[in-house]
């Protein structure tokens, strides 16, 4: 199976150095232990609690050319702290890093070890083409964990979405619930962000980082980048087509 991913010309041209890696797994093996995986979150916690690791501040790259970039499309980043910023200061605070399911830890951990936003969906609940895109009327968005909920983006914020479900709120803020990878996922497609050509070098590593760590649970299928000289680009697993 094989999905489109496609950003809108308005996305590329208000971010002209956004560089995005997508990365499709499959006979993904989210139900069980992944040793090496465990053991990398350990040591960054232990870095954390040791003070050998500490979050970036506002000021580095990393962290700033999302803050401008959430401001440009309506979205206050002190109130809407994108992923990557979230996690940081999690960990910063508590040293600790919820643990979820294997695959879930293993993006979280590579987002806060290159100072990169990173996500994921299962790939059975995708259709065909997703798009990102800025927000319009009538879209629709049930935030992950609270399938009752339905939200409506404001016109103009950059999400991911297929139609008129959006995915993610603010870029890469909160992921919705229907395309969230579970226990049960057995194919995937990981998501790493980055909208300065300053991150350009580290949403490089960490995607060779994340599929290292998806390696230990998962058939790494396929694996593509979007920026600006590639707006679109098909996907593919050996997988059936999800409805």
């Amino acid at each position: 199976m094989s999905r489109e991913f496609t950003v809108a010309d308005s996305v590329a041209e208000a971010f002209p150095q956004l560089r995005i890696h997508l990365i499709a797994v499959e006979r993904l093996r989210n139900g069980e232990e992944w040793p090496k995986a465990a053991a990398a979150m350990d040591e960054l916690e232990a870095d954390a609690a040791e003070g050998n690791w500490t979050a970036l501040d506002a000021e580095d790259p990393r962290i700033a050319t999302w803050h401008a970039a959430y401001r440009s499309f309506g979205t206050n980043p002190k109130r809407m702290r994108p992923s990557v910023e979230a996690l940081q200061r999690r960990l910063g605070k508590g040293a600790r890093l919820p643990r979820i399911t294997p695959a879930v830890d293993a993006y979280n951990l590579v987002s806060v070890r290159f100072g990169v936003p990173a996500g994921a969906f299962d790939l059975s609940m995708l259709e065909a083409r997703v798009d990102i895109r800025h927000a319009v009327e009538g879209d629709a968005f049930t935030p992950l964990g609270e399938p009752e909920v339905r939200e409506h983006p404001k016109p103009g914020e950059v999400v991911y979405a297929q139609g008129g479900e959006v995915l993610t709120r603010h870029w890469n803020y909160r992921d919705a619930d229907a395309t969230k990878v579970t226990a049960s996922s057995t194919t995937a497609v990981f998501l790493l962000d980055s909208v300065g050509e300053e991150a350009h070098e580290a949403v490089d590593a960490a995607a060779e980082r994340l599929k290292e760590l998806l390696s230990e649970g998962a058939t790494v299928a396929d694996h593509k980048v979007i920026d600006d000289g590639t707006r679109s680009v098909n996907l593919g697993t050996e997988g059936p087509q999800g409805q």
